[in-house]
């Protein structure tokens, strides 16, 4: 019998002392700073990014190779690499991005798929949104609440990255990339098994 395969939510470290701190991604549009709309990276889809994105950070600090720039990941070239070695280009998408005081290349981590995949019955609880919420933004049935996320691995075929439909604000990753990341030592990261 082969063991099934593990997932994680893959989340930043808050907890590394001297730790960078990374804003809201903006882009200047008529000569001013405009906050960049961060849900488009939650989508699932490729984007066609046309002005420079830029991210701030405020307190300053060390820079983490993986971080989360208020919930968009901003990553280090290194886990570019990393990723095209392990043959996940078509799973995301990295849109460069101007990091303030950094030389080095740095990119946000656009997952490229959206997976139907919550278990409802396994999570500690989840609550719904309901055409009674009058929340014409939110489709039925999606999310507004899941506490001790679990998902069904039987749902997610050979999916390696990715984000829960109806519950975009985390984003999963498979043991496989797990354990590749712990391997090449990229900081910042830390893991939930979901």
């Amino acid at each position: 019998m082969t063991a099934r395969m593990r997932y994680y939510d893959l989340y930043d470290n808050v907890y590394i002392p001297g730790r960078w701190h990374l804003r809201m991604p903006l882009y200047e549009e008529d000569g001013r700073e405009e906050l960049f709309n961060a849900w488009r990276f939650k989508e699932g889809q490729f984007l066609s990014i046309d002005k420079p994105i830029r991210i701030s950070m405020k307190p300053a600090g060390r820079p983490l190779e993986f971080s989360l720039a208020r919930g968009v990941p901003i990553v280090h070239h290194r886990v570019v690499s990393l990723f095209e070695r392990l043959g996940l280009q078509k799973e995301v998408q990295f849109i460069p991005v101007e990091v303030e005081g950094q030389a080095e290349p740095w990119f946000i981590l656009n997952a490229l798929q959206v997976i139907r995949c919550i278990d409802d019955a396994r999570c500690e609880e989840v609550l719904h949104w309901l055409p009674e919420d009058n929340r014409p933004d939110k489709e039925a049935g999606e999310y507004r609440n899941v506490s001790g996320l679990k998902i069904d691995p039987e749902k997610l075929g050979e999916a390696h990255v990715f984000r829960p439909w109806g519950w975009k604000v985390i984003l999963i990753v498979s043991e496989h990339v797990k354990l590749a990341l712990e391997e090449e030592g990229i900081t910042g990261t830390k893991f939930i098994e979901v």
